[in-house]
C-alpha cells in the first residue's frame, strides 16, 4: 500500500514526519499525473500546490479552519487529501466523477465553490466578519493566485480587509502565470519582491553573521519574522502593508519545512497577514514546466511525451478560424485589435499576438476592464474585438450595458464557449448569455452554424456601427470548408435551409446540423414535411420569416444550446405574441437549473433528455398533440 492510500482525513499528515512527507508529495504528483494524462486537467497548477497544501492540513484544522481555493482548479491535492481518493477522483471532470473544482455539495472540506478567479479574498473576508460577529475563533484562510491580484474584485476586498477584520490569513500562491504568462504592473511589482537583490543580498550576510554569533541558530529558527524585519529595513513597505496587511515573504512553496514554519506563524497573529509563496507550476513533470500554458489545463497526454491523446483531425476548432480570421483582416485594416483577459490561446488569439503584437492586447484576468478598454478603443475610431469566453463575460454586464450599448460603440464580442464546457461543469457552461444580452438595446446577438458562417458574421460585425456579440460552441466545427472571401451577412435575416410544410425547425448554432438529421429521419420515418431554418440571428429576430412558419407548418420547433429561460425560445415566444399569431410552439434547451460537468457534451444531452432520440420523441408527440388539438 502506498503512504498516500493510508490517507483518509487531513488528521493523517500531522504525525507524518519529513522523509514520509517528501515521499507523500511524490506519489501525489505521480497519481496527479495518471489521472489527468487519462481523463484530462489542471495538472500544472496542481502539481505546483503539493506542498502548499500538505502543509495548509498540517498547520490547520479544515473544515473547522476554512480554506477559500481561488479559482479551485488547483483543488485535486485538497481533494486527495480529504476523503475523495478512489473511483470517484480517478473519474475527476468526468460523468459521475468528481468536479474538476471545489464545491460545496460534494465535500464538507470544501467551504466555497469557484471556477472564475478573483473571488477567493472576499468570500474569506466574509466569513472572517462572520466568524467575528459569531464570537468564533476558527482561521479563515484564502490561498490566491497572483493572476487573481488583477481582478478588479481583489483589490475591491484588499482594500476592505483592514476595516472589517483583525484576523484573516491570505497566502499567495505566485508562479507568475494565470493560464498565459502574467501581464502588467502587479506582476512587475512581485517580481521585484521575488528578486530584490539589496534585499536578498543583505539577508544572505545577515544569516551567515549569526550562525556565528552565540545564540545566533535559535534566531534562525524564526526566520519568517527575521525576514519581514530585515526587509523592513531595507526597502520600502509592501503594497500590501499599504493596506493594512502584514507581508511575510517571498519564500519557497516547496520548502515544506519553511512553508511550515511560515504558516504557523501567520496563525497566531492577531492581525491580516499575507503571505507570499513562490511556487513553480508543473513542478515534478519538467514538460508543463517548459510549457506552463499548454499544461494549464489539459486534455488526456501521454505522460512520457506530454503529446494529446485526441486523435488529431482536419476540422479545426471554432476558436482557431476565429483566430485566423480575425488576423487576416486585422493585417488588412490596422484599426482593428485583439482584446483577452489572460486567455489568448484559448480564445484563438496567440497568432495575432506573435504576428500583429500592436494590434493586441491582454488585459489579464480583469473582464470588466477589458470591456470597458474596448469602448474607449471604439470611442477613437478603432475596431475592438474583444474575445472572452460565455462564461467568463458575465462578469462584465454592467460595462456591456452602460458603457457599450449605451453609447452604441462598435465593439465586437466573440464568446467562445458558449453551450457547455462539459468536463468544467457549471462555473463554465456558456447557457446564459443569450437572456441577458437579448434585453439590451443596440445589441446584435448571431450565432453560426458552421465556421464559414462564424468567418462571416465576423467580418459582418467588424463592419456594424453598433455592438455585436457572437457566439459558438467550445470544439471543432462542422467541417465545412471557408471560402476565400467573407461576405456580408443581411440584417436579422435567418436561411431556410429545407423547405416543408407540417413542422418548422428553427435552429441556432450547432442545432442546425442536427436539426438537418432531425428533418430527415421524420420525413423517411412518419412522412412528414418538415422546414428547416439557419437562426443566425438571435437579436434582430427575423419576424417575417417566422410569422411565415406559423401561418405554413403545424408545429414550430425551437433547438438551442442555452437555458430555456431567456434563450432563442424564449425570443421566438415573444416575437409570436407581439404580432399576435397564434401557433404551437415546443422549446429544446437545457432545462432551468445548473448543469453538471460530464464527460462529453452527447451524454450530458443523454441526461436531460436531449438526445437525438429523445428529441425525436418530443418532436414527433408535440405534432401529434397539435393534430388532436385541431380535430
Amino acid at each position: 500500500m502506498s503512504l498516500l492510500e493510508t490517507i483518509s482525513s487531513p488528521a493523517d499528515l500531522k504525525e507524518l514526519d519529513k522523509a514520509q512527507l517528501v515521499q507523500l508529495a511524490s506519489e501525489i504528483r505521480e497519481h496527479l499525473l495518471a489521472v489527468t494524462a487519462r481523463n484530462g486537467g489542471h495538472i500544472g497548477p496542481n502539481l505546483g500546490v503539493v506542498e502548499l497544501t500538505l502543509g495548509l492540513h498540517r498547520i490547520f484544522q479544515c473544515p473547522q479552519d476554512r480554506f477559500v481555493f481561488d479559482v479551485s482548479h488547483q483543488g485535486y491535492v485538497h481533494k486527495l487529501l480529504t476523503g475523495r481518493q478512489g473511483a470517484a477522483f480517478e473519474r475527476i471532470r468526468k460523468t459521475d466523477g468528481l468536479s474538476g473544482f471545489l464545491s460545496r455539495e460534494e465535500s464538507r472540506y470544501d467551504v466555497y465553490g469557484a471556477g472564475h478567479a478573483g473571488t477567493a479574498l472576499s468570500a474569506a473576508l466574509g466569513m472572517a466578519v462572520a466568524r467575528d460577529r459569531k464570537g468564533e475563533g476558527h482561521h479563515v484562510v484564502a490561498i490566491i493566485g497572483d493572476a487573481s491580484l488583477t481582478c478588479g474584485i481583489t483589490m475591491e476586498a484588499l482594500n476592505n480587509i483592514d476595516a472589517a477584520t483583525r484576523r484573516l490569513i491570505v497566502v499567495l500562491n505566485d508562479n507568475q502565470w494565470s493560464i498565459y504568462k502574467n501581464v502588467g504592473a502587479i506582476a512587475r511589482y512581485l517580481n521585484q519582491l521575488i528578486t530584490a537583490p539589496v534585499y536578498n543580498k543583505t539577508h544572505k550576510k545577515l544569516k551567515r553573521f549569526l550562525v556565528k554569533v552565540p545564540g545566533g541558530q535559535f534566531l534562525l529558527r524564526f526566520a519568517a519574522k527575521l525576514k519581514k524585519e530585515a526587509k523592513d529595513f531595507l526597502v520600502s513597505s509592501s503594497l500590501f502593508e499599504e493596506f493594512g496587511l502584514r507581508y511575510i515573504g517571498p519564500i519557497d512553496g516547496h520548502d515544506q519545512t519553511q512553508l511550515e514554519h511560515c504558516l504557523d506563524f501567520c496563525k497566531n497573529l492577531e492581525e491580516p497577514v499575507l503571505l507570499h509563496v513562490v511556487t513553480t507550476k508543473g513542478k515534478g513533470y519538467p514538460i508543463a514546466i517548459q510549457e506552463p500554458d499548454k499544461f494549464h489545463g489539459t486534455s488526456p497526454f501521454d505522460i512520457a511525451t506530454g503529446k494529446s491523446k485526441q486523435a488529431s483531425t482536419p476540422i479545426p476548432n471554432y476558436q482557431d478560424v476565429f483566430g485566423k480570421a480575425l488576423l487576416s483582416f486585422a493585417q488588412r485594416d490596422k484599426r482593428i485589435v485583439g482584446i483577452t483577459a489572460a486567455m489568448s490561446s484559448g480564445t484563438g488569439l496567440t497568432d495575432l499576438a506573435s504576428q500583429l503584437p500592436e494590434q493586441f492586447f491582454d488585459v489579464g484576468i480583469a473582464e470588466e476592464h477589458a470591456v470597458l478598454f474596448a469602448a474607449g478603443l471604439a470611442t477613437q475610431g478603432l475596431r475592438p474585438v474583444c474575445a472572452i469566453y460565455s462564461t467568463f463575460l458575465q462578469r462584465a454586464v454592467d460595462p456591456i450595458i452602460h458603457d457599450v450599448c449605451l453609447q452604441n460603440l462598435p465593439v465586437v464580442f466573440c464568446l467562445d464557449r458558449a453551450g457547455l464546457s462539459p468536463n468544467d461543469g457549471p462555473t463554465h457552461h456558456g447557457l446564459f448569455d443569450l437572456a441577458y444580452l437579448r434585453s439590451i438595446p443596440n445589441a446584435l446577438v448571431l450565432q453560426p452554424k458552421d465556421e464559414d458562417e462564424l468567418v462571416d458574421m465576423l467580418w459582418t460585425s467588424l463592419q456594424a456601427k453598433q455592438p455585436t456579440f457572437i457566439r459558438y460552441p467550445r470544439g471543432a466545427g462542422q467541417g465545412v470548408s471557408i471560402k476565400a472571401h467573407a461576405k456580408k451577412l443581411p440584417l436579422g435575416h435567418a436561411e431556410c435551409l429545407k423547405e416543408g410544410s407540417d413542422i418548422t425547425l428553427w435552429a441556432l448554432g450547432p442545432w442546425v446540423a442536427d436539426a438537418l438529421k432531425l428533418a430527415k429521419h421524420l420525413e423517411a420515418q412518419e412522412g412528414l414535411s418538415v422546414k428547416v431554418v439557419n437562426a443566425r440571428w438571435v437579436k434582430p429576430l427575423d419576424q417575417k420569416l417566422l410569422a411565415k412558419c406559423a401561418a405554413t407548418t403545424e408545429l414550430i420547433v425551437v433547438l438551442e444550446d442555452h437555458s430555456v429561460q431567456g434563450g432563442l425560445g424564449s425570443a421566438v415566444l415573444e416575437a409570436l405574441n407581439a404580432m399576435c399569431v397564434a401557433c404551437s410552439l415546443e422549446l429544446i434547451a437545457w432545462p432551468d437549473q445548473f448543469i453538471t460537468h460530464g464527460s462529453s457534451v452527447s451524454e450530458l444531452r443523454q441526461k436531460h433528455d436531449l438526445s437525438f432520440e429523445a428529441v425525436y420523441e418530443k418532436v414527433l408527440h408535440s405534432y401529434q398533440e397539435c393534430l388532436k388539438r385541431r380535430l
